[in-house]
């Protein structure tokens, strides 16, 4: 797997580059979330998938289980961003972004709602990218985050997140979101297991998809993941 700040996309045709931090580029626009707690399970997902996703992500399960030398292994096999959603006080934040990167993350995922000061310390303890969530894919989500979602996206947009994410499984979001951040990326998480359907997401304005279970746990991990970039394929040749 080439870097995640460096590759080149090979559908840019379809999915035209964003100018970002790090000068990110498409070639699948399929993260992988290894949502598991065993860490040589993950490893063995990672070494034969690597070539099939353009980022890993990783979240709790995975380095309470398998320790924080995990995110280490896997940045061997490609981009890792650890989706540690951090909503503490800025030095708490801090703290827990830094030790991220020094441990070979390219990305942290974390809140805006702790407020601006928290995202602040995140984003200056950042030696990769930052996502902020707007709006996350359950179904609970609905009861809190709908009021909050565009003045989360727009600190994230004015305080210089690298993107932000909002849920597969809620399309008409993505595009709202997409006019308020622009060129910002949009993560897109909840896809396959959780009801997303990887077509809407892109055309509405995502531009990653990040699919965890429904790669993972397949009986063929490369097949499942060969099946959702036919998915991405197809929704591109609509665009």
């Amino acid at each position: 797997m080439q870097s995640f700040s460096h590759r080149a996309d090979a559908h840019e045709a379809f999915f035209p580059r964003r100018l970002l931090r790090g000068n990110v580029k498409r070639a699948h626009r399929l993260v992988i979330a290894l949502d598991q707690r065993n860490g040589e399970e993950a490893l063995s997902v990672a070494r034969r998938t690597s070539d099939l996703c353009d980022a890993f992500k990783v979240n709790y399960p995975l380095v309470l289980g398998a320790g924080m030398g995990i995110v280490d292994r896997l940045a061997e096999h490609g981009d890792v961003l650890c989706d540690f959603k951090v909503a503490d006080i800025p030095h708490t934040n801090r703290l827990i972004v830094e030790t991220a990167f020094d441990h070979g993350a390219a990305g942290v995922v974390v809140h805006g709602f702790t407020g601006e000061d928290s995202l602040e310390a995140c984003l200056q303890a950042a030696r990769g990218d930052i996502f902020v969530v707007v709006l996350m894919s359950h179904p609970g989500a609905d009861r809190f985050f709908p009021s909050a979602a565009e003045e989360l996206a727009t600190m994230a947009k004015t305080k210089g997140a690298s993107g932000i994410v909002v849920g597969a499984t809620r399309p008409e979001a993505i595009a709202t979101m997409r006019v308020i951040v622009g060129d910002l990326l949009i993560l897109a998480p909840g896809v396959g297991t959780q009801g997303g359907d990887p077509g809407e997401a892109l055309r509405h304005g995502a531009d990653f998809l990040i699919v965890g279970r429904t790669i993972t746990a397949a009986p063929d991990p490369v097949q499942a993941a060969k099946d959702v970039l036919r998915a991405i394929n197809r929704a591109g040749e609509s665009l």
